[in-house]
């Protein structure tokens, strides 16, 4: 649904691939599955954009940032992935994909790497942004 609401809206056009935001190896393995990649094939099935797991790669593992403030999660992720295949993403527009946007600090360092490879122009999706309510 997500993607015909994306690809309706003419979100979509441009978009030469998907790239979920990674889980490093050993989270994967534990949790069994990445939900960011999830949603990412779910896009590619409705839209027929490629989705490529093999573009961005998680440098480390860097456990969890649920309870992590604003600033710790920012530091956090610094450095925390890479692009392994720059001239893949070279000259292309890209869309990241991550489940739920809490303050953007994965994103921008998704975003920071995919820019390092040159000439990369980039967009992010998301089922879900975190909004801090004042009561």
């Amino acid at each position: 649904m997500y993607g015909a609401v994306l690809s309706e809206s003419g979100f979509m056009e441009g978009i030469d691939m998907i790239i979920p935001v990674p889980l490093h190896p050993a989270r994967q393995r534990r949790r069994g599955y990445n939900q960011s990649e999830c949603i990412a094939r779910g896009l590619t099935a409705s839209t027929g954009v490629e989705c490529r797991t093999d573009i961005m790669i998680r440098t480390e593992g860097d456990g969890s940032q649920t309870s992590r403030g604003r600033y710790e999660r920012w530091e956090n992720v610094q450095g925390l992935f890479r692009v392994g295949k720059p001239d893949q993403v070279s000259g292309r527009h890209v869309l990241v994909v991550d489940d739920v946007i809490t303050t953007g600090s994965t994103i921008e360092a998704c975003v920071t790497a995919l820019q390092s490879a040159g000439n990369v122009r980039v967009s992010v999706a998301a089922l879900a942004a975190a909004q801090k309510l004042s009561l």
